[in-house]
């Protein structure tokens, strides 16, 4: 009787060790992120973070473009990751502009649950809306503060202003052509050259172009002297990133909304600058960069 009961106590005991085992190892994510600086930080953000929480995540970051990430997601390659709420609304939804931050992502997450099961989690107080740069130097010897002074400069002068893009933003609904219908000029086809983004700041540094697309929480815009021109007609949508998963993992971890609503009121536009400086400025892993984040903003031990 009593080895019958010392059995029945180990079999008790492997029961609840195997099963809480088997809990722990139910708590897992893979994460995604987009190819350029940014999302690889928010993705590496995202995966200590939820480290922390007790999750074990598996790192998919630096996929490719806003097609490719989405795409992985909906076939179930990653469980989530950060899209921009302007992107998701305009590019990936083909819905309208919206320029108030909190109507753009109220709009993204409701039509993204409706149609595609997709669940948009608390967005970040930063706002990595698109812009064209130019040198600091440049832009003032010639004038240029806004987007409208550059349609005047751009009309005058057709053939001395060379614009560089990535492929991405040159086609997207938000993106560069409709941004010449809204500000009336056009540069001529052999004046625009497309390039990976990360070149661009480089080119434009360098004098290769006077004008170039850029992404406004950028730390080389500082670190390279560059100067952003207003968008004085409000022509581009707001981006706040949010983590988007699908509705069946919202629904199996609902503390991924807790967690996330703690990170977005920390990671805010000077935050995400100085990150992305750190990285393309400094050239500090992307590893480093997010975990001395996550501990200066209390959200990691």
């Amino acid at each position: 009787m009593k080895r019958m009961m010392s059995l029945a106590l180990v079999a008790a005991i492997g029961i609840v060790f195997f099963g809480s085992l088997a809990v722990a190892a139910e708590k897992k994510l893979v994460i995604g992120s987009k190819n350029f600086t940014e999302q690889q930080i928010l993705g590496e953000i995202m995966i200590q973070l939820l480290d922390s929480h007790g999750f074990k995540c598996e790192d998919k970051t630096g996929l490719g473009g806003t097609l490719v990430a989405r795409k992985a997601l909906e076939n179930g390659q990653i469980d989530m990751y950060m899209e921009y709420t302007g992107t998701g609304l305009v590019t990936i939804l083909k819905e309208p502009v919206i320029t108030d931050p909190k109507a753009c992502y109220d709009a993204v997450k409701k039509v993204d649950l409706e149609r595609n099961g997709l669940v948009w989690l608390p967005y970040m107080a930063f706002n990595n809306t698109y812009c064209l740069l130019m040198r600091r130097d440049d832009a003032a010897q010639k004038k240029i503060k806004t987007l409208s002074d550059l349609s005047a400069y751009v009309k005058a002068n057709p053939t001395k202003v060379r614009f560089g893009t990535n492929d991405e933003f040159y086609a997207r609904p938000d993106g560069y052509k409709p941004l010449q219908v809204k500000y009336d000029f056009q540069f001529p086809e052999d004046k625009i050259i497309k390039m990976a983004p990360g070149l661009l700041y480089k080119a434009l540094q360098d004098g290769e172009l006077e004008v170039a697309m850029g992404f406004a929480t950028d730390g080389r815009i500082k670190g390279m002297n560059l100067v952003i021109l207003e968008d004085n007609q409000n022509y581009f949508p707001v981006y706040n990133p949010a983590p988007v998963v699908k509705k069946e993992i919202a629904a199996k971890y609902p503390e991924l909304e807790k967690i996330f609503s703690e990170l977005s009121t920390k990671l805010d536009t000077q935050s995400m600058t100085d990150l992305n400086y750190a990285v393309d400025g400094e050239h500090k892993p992307v590893k480093e960069v997010a975990a001395g984040f996550l501990k200066s903003a209390g959200l990691i031990k």
